[in-house]
């Protein structure tokens, strides 16, 4: 009887450790639809003031969590997300703000998510899945 209890048990954490992690994944991927859609918001307030969205070569990230400041957003300490703002053209008329995390869980795979001045949330690399 005590060994069939063990498989059950052993059964049972094979099913729910997968789907634990991949909650715990999305849950992490909260902070990079967050930040982003901040980072949306502000552009526009910025565009709306200066005619052009703010452009930069600096990357956000718990290291240097203020280097969008001078947009109003602010990544914070222990952000899980490089986030980076760049355009395809020169007179800064769009935007792409992309968000790329470190590994979020136990694979390789890294989560990456994009928005642009349209409001078009994408993930291109799902780490969740």
């Amino acid at each position: 009887e005590l060994m069939i209890v063990v498989v059950i048990i052993g059964i049972l954490a094979a099913l729910a450790i997968p789907r634990f992690m991949r909650a715990t994944t999305k849950s992490k991927q909260s902070e990079a639809k967050q930040i982003l859609k901040q980072v949306y918001t502000m552009q526009h307030a910025y565009r709306q003031e200066k005619d052009v969205y703010w452009i930069t070569a600096s990357v956000a990230s718990a290291a240097a969590p203020a280097a969008f400041s001078s947009i109003g957003v602010d990544i914070g300490a222990s952000a899980r997300y490089s986030y980076s703002i760049a355009s395809t053209d020169a007179g800064a008329t769009n935007f792409t703000a992309t968000a790329t995390s470190g590994i979020l869980d136990d694979d390789a795979t890294v989560d990456t998510w994009t928005i642009t001045q349209a409001g078009t949330l994408t993930v291109t690399s799902d780490d969740a899945l």
